[in-house]
């Protein structure tokens, strides 16, 4: 039902847009934590909100607690940009990050403002990348911790959201040789579905 609002070559587009845009966080996030990036294949669903969190479990394999950070971008393309980590793997971080997150002053503290850290980089790059490849412009809302050690179904409780239908974008980033992973969910309003097919369309008649 709601996957069939895209067609196959807009959804080849969109995903390939996705990639753009993971390109960009990768390369801050490489910076940000002097490691290597790996990138997942960016997965496209059009869902149902109440059902948003079971179909992230089933994208993902996210089955235990975790660690979110929500963000909120508007344009004509609006939407929320969550940044979802399994909570037992954030503290493998600080090893990476010298300055206030060095491993001598590591605590709970740092720790939130770490994945704060990680948040901006993916969101910032990876949303402004995809939406500036649709011709939009967002204007991002601060940042806001939805939940430490929290369930999937807590992330995206009732109330979370305002629409019925949703556009999920995931796209995820790992470390080499470490268990960190970093999923970065884009949900887009179910307004704006229409407003992305038009200019996906767009696009592809521009090339």
């Amino acid at each position: 039902m709601p996957d069939r609002v895209f067609t196959e070559l807009q959804r080849d587009a969109l995903q390939e847009i996705a990639n753009l845009g993971m390109g960009q966080a990768a390369t801050r996030l490489s910076g940000l934590l002097n490691a290597f990036i790996e990138l997942s294949v960016p997965r496209v669903r059009v869902v149902a909100v109440r059902e948003a969190a079971q179909a992230l479990r089933e994208m993902t394999g996210i089955d235990g607690p975790v660690t979110a950070v929500r963000q909120g971008f508007r344009s004509e393309i609006k939407g929320e940009a969550l940044v979802i980590c399994r909570s037992g793997e954030i503290g493998e971080l600080g090893a990476l990050v010298g300055g206030p997150f060095a491993e001598s002053a590591w605590d709970a503290l740092t720790e939130q403002e770490l994945i704060f850290d990680v948040a901006n980089v993916l969101t910032g790059a990876c949303v402004s990348s995809m939406l500036d490849q649709l011709g939009r412009l967002p204007v991002f809302s601060q940042p806001g911790l939805l939940g430490e050690a929290v369930t999937l179904d807590e992330v995206f409780q009732p109330g979370l959201l305002a629409w019925d239908l949703a556009l999920l974008v995931e796209v995820n980033f790992a470390l080499e040789d470490q268990r960190f992973r970093a999923h970065l969910v884009m949900l887009m309003a179910e307004e704006s579905i229409y407003h992305v097919s038009r200019a996906i369309d767009a696009m592809l008649h521009s090339l």
